[in-house]
This record gives structure tokens, C-alpha cells and sequence, in this order.
């Protein structure tokens, strides 16, 4: 069986989604980062940034939401999650993720964790400043990709990479990481997404339901 090792409304909630959607036999572990299980020896042997999310397989733990998000498509090929025998467009799909992955998660990162990239209250505040001018950059690209009637990110099939839009169109609702009223394509897709039952399942799980509905 798969473990999900995750946090509440964490970017763990991507591979809790696409596990749900590809009806896997898997468990999920909250890691308490309150008490500090995330600075454990243990968690750190399988993470080393003690971050989440982690899937733990027959063959050894997983980091970094695009590598778990292919292992889980290509585990359960039948769940349809991305074009696998299509090599450039399931490259299409693996770069798209990494697009959110590098770009958009990053400059997220700036508003909690801004030590991570400078010292000094005066430097975070610099970087959180910033983090809306970029987040409406990248947003706006993703934008303008869905400006052609398209139902999911790459089309009319359903895929990983509408897992992860939806997980961080929904964190535009926090209202410091950027402007959701110009990306009124991006509300629809994640409307969409939403109805979706895995994902109302996760989210009942997750105790989002409320909070994350359009």
C-alpha cells in the first residue's frame, strides 16, 4: 500500500487529489509539524527539507509533487491522468507542472518562508512584496493558455496538471499572492475541478470542504 505523508491544505493535497482520482489502495499520514515531527530523524531519513509531501512505495520514498504526480499516473494508467503514450505531450504535461512547481511555488514560498532565500525582516518584507506582481506574471500565462475554450489544461482529457492549477488557484484565496479577479478563466477551470468526486472527497478529508468551495 501507498503511504501520502501531507499536511492539511499543504501542496500534499496535489497527490492526495490525483491518488483519489486514480482509486488507489493508499493511506495518508498528517505530519505534525506543531510538534515537530517534520525536524524528526526519522521523517527527515525519507525528507531530507522536512517538507511534505512524501510518498512512501514498495521501492522507497518520493519527494517533489511532479515526480510523485508522474509515479502515480504511470502507476495507474488506467486512471487516464496524463497522455503516457504520447512522449511530447506527456512532456507538455510534466512542463507545465514544473512551471508551477518553479515559478509559482516559489515565489509562495516567499510569503511564509522568506528566510529561506534572504536574513533580515527588512529583505522578507522586500521579498513578500513582490510575490503578487509575480504572481499575476505567471497566473497570467496559464490565463491566456485556456483562452482557446479549452475545459483542462491541455484540453478535453483531464490530467495531473489540472491537479495542480486547481490546488494553487484555490490559494489565491488568501488575497497577498496576487489579483484572482483578472483570471476569471483560471476561477472557471477551478469550479470545474472542484465538482469533481475524488477531489470533494479529499477535501472532506482534508476538512476543506467548506473553505474551498466556489
Amino acid at each position: 500500500m501507498l503511504k501520502l505523508y501531507g499536511a492539511p491544505g499543504a501542496c500534499s493535497i496535489i497527490p492526495h487529489i490525483a491518488l483519489e482520482e486514480a482509486v488507489a489502495d493508499y493511506s495518508v499520514h498528517y505530519v505534525d509539524y506543531a510538534g515537530g515531527e517534520n525536524r524528526t530523524p526519522d521523517f527527515l531519513a525519507i525528507s531530507p527539507l522536512g517538507r511534505v509531501p512524501v510518498l512512501m512505495t514498495e521501492q522507497g520514498p518520493l519527494t517533489e509533487n511532479p515526480a510523485i504526480l508522474s509515479y502515480i499516473a504511470m502507476l495507474y494508467p488506467g486512471a487516464g491522468l496524463a497522455p503516457l503514450d504520447d512522449p511530447f505531450a506527456f512532456a507538455r504535461v510534466q512542463a507545465f507542472n514544473l512551471f508551477i512547481a518553479s515559478n509559482i511555488h516559489t515565489a509562495f514560498r516567499q510569503i511564509l518562508f522568506a528566510d529561506t532565500f534572504a536574513d533580515g525582516e527588512a529583505a522578507a518584507a522586500a521579498l513578500r512584496a513582490k510575490v503578487p506582481a509575480l504572481a499575476d506574471r505567471y497566473f497570467a500565462i496559464i490565463e491566456r493558455g485556456l483562452a482557446d475554450g479549452r475545459r483542462f489544461v491541455h484540453g478535453d482529457a483531464f490530467t495531473i496538471s489540472d491537479i495542480y492549477l486547481f490546488a494553487y488557484a484555490n490559494y489565491l484565496r488568501f488575497g497577498d499572492r496576487g489579483d484572482a479577479a483578472r483570471l476569471p478563466l483560471i476561477l472557471a477551470h477551478r469550479a470545474r475541478v472542484r465538482e469533481r468526486a475524488a477531489v470533494g472527497r479529499v477535501l472532506a478529508a482534508e476538512g476543506l470542504a467548506e473553505a474551498w468551495m466556489d
